[in-house]
């Protein structure tokens, strides 16, 4: 990547008007588990561009000496760590801000997010019961999929320790955010870089509910046929990706990026920058449900606001009540699993 590309991406994470010089940030370790895989290696590269970062570690059970002599030598001010195998997670985790966990395996094709959950299930309670050891205070931001029953096991792995603080969980569904965006912007024809599209519910199928009612710019161009084909096409991005791979990987790229801007977004409310939003899987009370995707206002202490849905459609309406019964299935699967094991 040529230094101006690089540049271009580290401005981009820049975004939202955020213009206070680095020297006067406080230092920020990053934590990413991980970070050998397919969606950890690019989203190291990611991180690595952020000013806001000053310490990167970098942990997987392989693979991280050669991803971070790779990253470390980038010339920008975070300095990196790598880690390796069991022994060497608490001091990856040690003095963590946060916590950003893409560890696991990807889906394959005809592999449901079901299917992940037999074996991701186990991977995320163990990194959880070290994170409540040795960084108690992080910001967990969960990748690992299926997010619906990961972010559920971390709580209740966070509470059997008596470190959960519910304002310092997050589900990462901001993948969603941006398909539901670059979908919407290329059928609307307007410019990409000034949409938002909120996207609330879970991070599986149907459970992905985008609101594309809410999207500004708003566009009077879009038929009731356009919007369910974009709400159907943002919910299956993700097979989309599998089936183009052929069998030769998932999503990691986008997942990555995706992963950089919501990581991005904690940062920069942990150091107060204000009117930072996000969509994220939260434990919520916006529905009857647990936990629940919906915009979230990050500052200081994690979650600040938990923002309600706001005016809905009738096609939202209805795949609102639709997709309950499976993110709950999922949600509780979780709670189960972790209970249990």
């Amino acid at each position: 990547m040529r230094p101006s590309l690089l540049r271009t991406a580290a401005q981009h994470l820049r975004r939202r008007d955020y213009s206070s010089s680095a020297a006067a940030q406080p230092e920020r370790k990053v934590a990413i588990l991980g970070a050998a895989g397919g969606i950890g290696q690019p989203l190291a590269l990611l991180m690595k561009l952020n000013p806001l970062v000053s310490s990167l570690s970098l942990y997987d059970i392989a693979g991280t000496p050669g991803v971070t002599a790779d990253v470390s030598h980038i010339n920008t001010p975070a300095l990196v760590k790598g880690f390796m195998a069991d022994d060497q997670l608490a001091e990856a985790l040690q003095g963590a801000d946060v916590v950003i966990i893409p560890a696991g395996v990807p889906r394959k094709p005809g592999m449901t997010r079901d299917d992940l959950f037999k074996i991701n299930a186990g991977i995320v309670k163990g990194l959880c019961t070290a994170i409540a050891k040795h960084c108690p205070n992080a910001l967990v931001n969960m990748i690992s999929n299926p997010v619906n029953s990961t972010v559920p096991i971390a709580a209740e792995v966070f509470k059997k320790a008596g470190t959960f603080d519910e304002k310092k969980l997050f589900g990462v569904t901001t993948l969603d955010v941006v398909r539901a965006k670059t979908f919407y912007a290329g059928k609307a024809n307007v410019p990409v870089t000034g949409v938002n599209v909120p996207v609330v519910g879970g991070h599986a199928g149907v459970t992905i509910l985008p609101l594309f009612s809410q999207a500004t710019p708003a566009s009077n161009a879009l038929s009731h046929e356009d919007l369910k084909a974009l709400t159907k096409r943002t919910q299956d991005g993700g097979t989309e990706v599998v089936e183009a791979k052929a069998g030769k990987g998932s999503a990691t790229l986008s997942m990555a990026y995706a992963g950089a801007v919501f990581g991005d977004a904690c940062l920069k409310g942990l150091n107060g920058v204000p009117d930072i939003v996000e969509c994220s899987f939260v434990q919520s009370t916006v529905t009857e449900l647990p936990f629940f995707a919906s915009k979230v206002r990050l500052g200081k202490n994690g979650v600040e606001e938990v923002i309600g849905l706001g005016e809905l459609s009738a096609f939202e309406k209805e795949g609102l009540e639709s997709l309950k019964g499976e993110l709950l299935s999922s949600i509780e699967k979780g709670i189960k699993f972790a209970q249990e094991n």
